[in-house]
């Protein structure tokens, strides 16, 4: 069944915009420290949807014990996460201007202080969803009801624990875990067809076990349509989530000069107006 644009799907497209905004604001401040920008921007409609929607957290408890988890293995990303972070409440705008900066707790990769809504650290890649089993086991141990949601990337796919991890989660029976797979064509040095093809990722999923769809990663309506309909699915769910990365600007789609780059001054003007013009609702 699929659901109409109500209020709340409204509502998640504002925080996206929100996010975006934040991102840029973090990614000028870090001035030649530069930022992972652009795989930060093909995250941004997804975790608009889980920490806007999604989630079951308590806004005003970060450390609530029976909150959802989240896990950003791709944690070169972090600009999204903390952009998400901040529109929950649990970063000032002003706590983000300090991203990269000396003494911050906003580091160029995840480093986990709950006090902040970061549960976990991360930055080496294929780590993260082996770490969300081990969660998801624990919930299921302690009698917890709560999920956890993982971020993989598709470069990230090339790493051998991914698959030991994807193998492992239905054999553990693991239905209150969620991996999303932000397919954005691209890693560090080039496209995934350059470096290591990882094609047919629906049907790689699907063949371990997993209940698995592929949709368009930056439509909030088709990723509320998912997590409403497989609720009740008892494996657990991975989304191959089609996206652009750089999304959003037009100097920064699909080119992956903007994987790690400063984002100077003039960039900052251009793609805030173009963020005003484009709006993203």
């Amino acid at each position: 069944m699929e659901i109409k644009e109500t209020d709340q799907i409204k509502n998640i497209k504002n925080f996206a915009f929100q996010v975006r905004k934040n991102i840029l604001e973090m990614a000028v401040s870090a001035g030649s420290s530069s930022a992972h920008f652009g795989g930060a921007l093909s995250i941004t409609e997804i975790v608009s949807t889980l920490f806007g929607c999604q989630m079951k957290i308590d806004k005003k408890n970060p450390q609530w014990e029976d909150r959802d988890r989240f896990i950003l293995s791709k944690g070169h990303a972090c600009l999204a996460y903390y952009a998400a972070l901040c529109e929950v409440g649990y970063i000032s705008k002003e706590e983000l201007k300090t991203f990269e900066k000396n003494d911050t707790n906003l580091l160029g990769h995840p480093v986990i202080n709950r006090n902040l809504g970061i549960d976990f650290s991360n930055g080496s890649l294929g780590m993260g969803l082996s770490l969300g089993i081990g969660v998801a086991i624990s919930a299921k141990k302690k009698k917890k009801n709560f999920k956890v949601y993982v971020i993989i990337g598709d470069g990230e796919c090339n790493e051998g624990s991914i698959w030991e991890a994807a193998m492992a989660a239905p054999n553990f029976k693991l239905n209150n875990l969620y991996v999303i797979i932000d397919k954005n064509n691209f890693q560090q040095t080039g496209s995934n067809k350059e470096i290591m093809n990882v094609e047919n990722l629906k049907d790689k999923w699907s063949s371990f076990g997993w209940h698995t769809t592929e949709l368009d990663g930056h439509n909030i309506q088709d990723l509320q349509n998912f997590f409403k309909e497989s609720k009740n699915i008892d494996k657990p769910k991975a989304i191959i989530a089609n996206t652009v990365k750089g999304k959003g600007f037009s100097f920064s789609e699909n080119n992956n000069d903007w994987h790690h780059s400063i984002l100077s001054k003039s960039f900052h003007e251009k793609a805030i107006n173009e963020l005003k013009k484009n709006n993203f609702k």
